[in-house]
């Protein structure tokens, strides 16, 4: 960069691009960092909620919600997604954000979802769920349990 650039613009050679040196504002910085902010299960590690046109666009027609659950390394679990109103599929999401596994329908023939998950690295873990097709939304039920050895 000349020094005419580098004066008229006041940032170093290879300064990096930040949302504050393209000219956007702290609130905007602060807003746009909260606008992804997944539900954190609560200590019972069950919810009861609904899927609405407000949640998160999957780009095939419906919508997701995401909670945040945190797990050990070793933890065996169980995620039971269930609804009376729409065709579920329960995505299990790492940290890093790998999927580490999904469930359509679980073995007992509804359309309701059943995942096993061994977990091999600690950290905060994303459960999305979101219906089958893009299709439905209404009330549903989460749970999460860590299975213990007899």
């Amino acid at each position: 960069m000349n020094s005419f650039l580098q004066s008229r613009f006041a940032l170093p050679l290879m300064a990096p691009l930040t949302a504050l040196t393209l000219g956007f504002s702290p609130a905007a910085v602060t807003a746009q960092e909260a606008m992804y902010n997944p539900i954190r299960l609560p200590a019972s590690n069950e919810i009861t909620d609904s899927l609405t046109d407000n949640d998160i666009p999957t780009g095939f027609g419906g919508f997701a919600r995401d909670y945040v659950v945190t797990l050990e390394a070793g933890d065996q679990v169980v995620m039971d997604l269930t609804s009376d109103e729409f065709d579920t599929i329960l995505t299990l999401i790492a940290p890093d954000g790998a999927t580490i596994g999904e469930n359509d329908d679980g073995p007992d023939g509804t359309t309701n979802s059943l995942l096993f998950a061994r977990i091999t690295a600690a950290g905060d873990y994303i459960l999305r769920v979101r219906p089958y097709a893009g299709q439905g939304m209404g009330s549903f039920n989460l749970k999460v349990t860590r299975l213990r050895p007899i």
